[in-house]
């Protein structure tokens, strides 16, 4: 009975050095941490090369390319096919050659969501202000047993983020994310984790997510990020149907 005190105490004292923070002093600190915003600025074009992961041990190779401002392109491989989602943007895109499809397709929406938040260069953290997005301090928490203080992210259209970050380093290791899809609220979790330099930005190369609830979660470790390599904006752009 004697701990109760204590740790009625050490949650109250976590909870006043959380408050006492505002949400640009956590926000200066994940930029810090993560390179400043000189580096991340510097940084013109990313491309991930790696493996992706999913149920039953299955797996692809993925090959994601982003340019600035809000361009990206998606390739997933497997068993020699290549599919492909990309956004140039305006305009959000497929080939899915599974089934023998080889012209471009427009995305749904779920897919569009879904790849516009793909094509978000820095994340929603950077540059939140000009971005038009809402932050808010959503306090303390734990995952994994690692201490976190919650940013909460509005966006105009609505989606919600949670932000975990980490108390040591103030960088995110998990993502809750709440989207509006044909009326119906979508629930995903994304856990960051093995960050790594890339051109003075530190970037994380595994990638866990799945639908809240579920038990079916797919994986991408990225086993190489290269920074500001000439890619054609053809690239993203929607090829005419063959």
């Amino acid at each position: 009975m004697k701990k109760f005190p204590f740790l009625i105490g050490l949650v109250l004292l976590v909870s006043s050095q959380v408050s006492a923070q505002s949400v640009d002093e956590i926000v200066g600190r994940y930029l810090k941490s993560t390179g400043g915003l000189d580096k991340i600025h510097a940084v013109k074009t990313l491309i991930r090369k790696g493996k992706f992961t999913g149920g039953g041990g299955f797996e692809a190779l993925v090959l994601q390319e982003n340019k600035r401002s809000n361009s990206v392109r998606e390739e997933f491989t497997l068993q020699g096919m290549t599919g492909i989602n990309a956004y140039d943007g305006r305009t959000g895109w497929k080939i899915e050659p599974w089934n023998g499809k080889k012209d471009p397709e427009s995305l749904g929406e779920e897919e569009m969501k879904s790849i516009i938040e793909d094509a978000d260069f820095d994340g929603p953290l950077v540059d939140y202000q000009s971005k038009g997005y809402k932050v808010e301090l959503a306090g303390p928490d734990k995952f994994e047993g690692t201490g976190t203080i919650k940013l909460k992210i509005t966006k105009q259209n609505g989606d919600v983020y949670v932000y975990y970050l980490d108390t040591d380093y103030y960088v995110p290791i998990k993502i809750d994310t709440k989207r509006m899809v044909r009326g119906a609220e979508r629930e995903y979790e994304t856990v960051l984790a093995d960050y790594k330099q890339v051109s003075g930005w530190f970037l994380p190369h595994s990638i866990e997510s799945n639908v809240k609830g579920s038990q079916g979660r797919s994986k991408v470790v990225y086993e190489v990020i290269t920074a500001n390599v000439d890619i054609d904006d053809k690239r993203f752009a929607m090829p005419l149907a063959k």
